[in-house]
């Protein structure tokens, strides 16, 4: 018996990240849909989870869609029954942002925002209603340590995923007292193999001399906290941003 025996959670977006969470999540007990826009890396990971004896649906979800959130919400209640937890962890890429405050593009940064902002708050509209209907559960928003950072591009990226910690504060302070949590995980660099893919074997190793423990972050460090705020374990942990990365960025 795991500490999420039973716990039907919705995790909005696949992949290094979203998959570690979905297979820590049902080896807690946990019944997961995991949702990705690319519907290939959702549906394989759940195949994966019920190969090895546990409950997974994969499914197609496009985190800028309402309507395609409602969907995977709506999967969840029928195929499960009900709904526990939602961790929205998905990203919105946008070339443009790269670029800083004068430099990028406004369409560039409304796609973000559309999906960033925008799409977050729909996964909590959503997820919330069946949530409350069970008592209570727990919510729960992948940012980014670009929150505490300073840069000097990523505007849009930045800016959004700070906006998002004040989402996970007012969904604490509004439904708290109806059994509610909302917090997020703030990851420092996590390595998989998209990101090995894409960044220099010198870039990682300065980055992994950058951490107080000397390794560099992996999605399955990203899966415990998440498992342990998605569970009753971490009822009394709310409205806050955990980071997880290794030290580079320490805040009391």
């Amino acid at each position: 018996m795991g500490r999420l025996t039973d716990k039907v959670i919705l995790i909005a977006g696949a992949g290094g990240i979203g998959n570690a969470c979905a297979r820590r999540l049902a080896s807690e007990g946990a019944k997961v849909v995991l949702g990705d826009i690319d519907a290939d890396i959702s549906t394989g990971c759940a195949c994966e989870i019920e190969q090895a004896g546990g409950k997974a649906v994969g499914l197609e979800l496009d985190g800028s869609e309402e309507a395609s959130i409602a969907d995977a919400v709506q999967v969840a209640l029928s195929r499960f029954g009900g709904l526990d937890g939602m961790h929205a962890n998905y990203l919105q890429p946008s070339e443009g942002d790269s670029l800083d405050v004068l430099g990028i593009p406004m369409a560039e940064w409304d796609e973000v925002t559309r999906g960033q902002q925008r799409g977050y708050m729909l996964c909590t509209r959503h997820a919330l209603p069946p949530m409350l209907k069970r008592g209570g559960g727990a919510i729960l928003y992948t940012v980014s340590d670009a929150v505490y950072n300073s840069e000097t591009v990523r505007v849009g990226y930045s800016m959004n995923k700070a906006a998002i910690t004040a989402l996970a504060r007012h969904v604490a302070t509004r439904f708290g007292h109806e059994g509610i949590t909302a917090n997020c995980i703030a990851p420092g660099l996590i390595v998989h193999d998209k990101v090995r893919e894409m960044l220099p074997a010198e870039f990682l190793e300065k980055s992994r001399l950058a951490t107080v423990n000397g390794r560099l972050g992996q999605p399955e460090d990203i899966a415990a906290m998440a498992a342990l705020l998605l569970s009753d374990d971490g009822r009394h942990v709310t409205g806050q941003v955990m980071a997880v990365n290794g030290g580079t960025v320490m805040r009391a």
